[in-house]
């Protein structure tokens, strides 16, 4: 199996599918947020580290993300292969991630600008933990699971939408360019269904 960065904007679906790619070829789905949190509530001295940041509301800085993603990236699990999934995020990330694993394919979900914003804009989640879309609810703005009634996050409101996809834009997107020189970048069309474009994966993969 091989080492993978997974790319692409928020609501492209990134997550998902570097989900179904660790399931499929028995490999950890690394996401950063979860190491990260994971080292905080366990205690390490990197996860303290992080956590006197995010306590005063400031960025994690580099060196500590990239110190807790090695760390990770040692496991015994992830010798065979992982899904990176939210890092690197931008071109420093990357280049100080090459120092201490060798990445074989970075996997960009292509989806259209508008596509996203219809996509998350129309998210609706539940105290219980239910995510849902409007178009799946026929007007209705209670929790198919528990009845209780479902709220937008401000992370999905249209304007933050838009905001995130312009930081993506400027942080992120550059990230594509830089596994392309390196002839390692595949472009997938997030144009079907999960499934649909999960296939498209696993060609690539296979």
């Amino acid at each position: 199996m091989k080492n993978i960065v997974m790319l692409g904007a928020p609501g492209a679906g990134k997550g998902t599918q570097s989900a179904l790619i660790a399931k499929e070829y028995s490999v950890p789905h690394i996401s950063t947020g979860d190491i990260l949190r994971m080292n905080i509530k366990q205690g390490t001295e990197l996860g303290a580290l992080a956590k006197s940041y995010i306590d005063k509301g400031a960025l994690v800085p580099d060196e500590v993300v990239i110190g807790i993603v090695a760390d990770r990236l040692a496991q015994p699990d992830a010798l065979n292969g992982y899904v990176l999934d939210g890092f690197p995020r931008t071109i420093a990330q990357a280049e100080a991630l090459d120092k201490v694993a060798k990445i074989d394919i970075a996997i960009n979900i292509v989806v259209d600008t508008d596509i996203i914003v219809k996509r998350l804009s129309g998210r609706r989640v539940c105290v219980c933990g239910e995510t849902c879309h409007v178009s799946s609810l026929n007007g209705s703005d209670v929790c198919p699971r528990c009845g209780k009634k479902l709220f937008i996050r401000d992370d999905d409101k249209p304007e933050t939408v838009k905001a995130r996809l312009e930081v993506y834009e400027k942080q992120t997107a550059p990230l594509i360019g830089y596994y392309e020189n390196k002839g390692i970048l595949v472009n997938i069309d997030a144009v079907g269904t999960i499934g649909e474009d999960f296939e498209k994966i696993k060609k690539v993969l296979e």
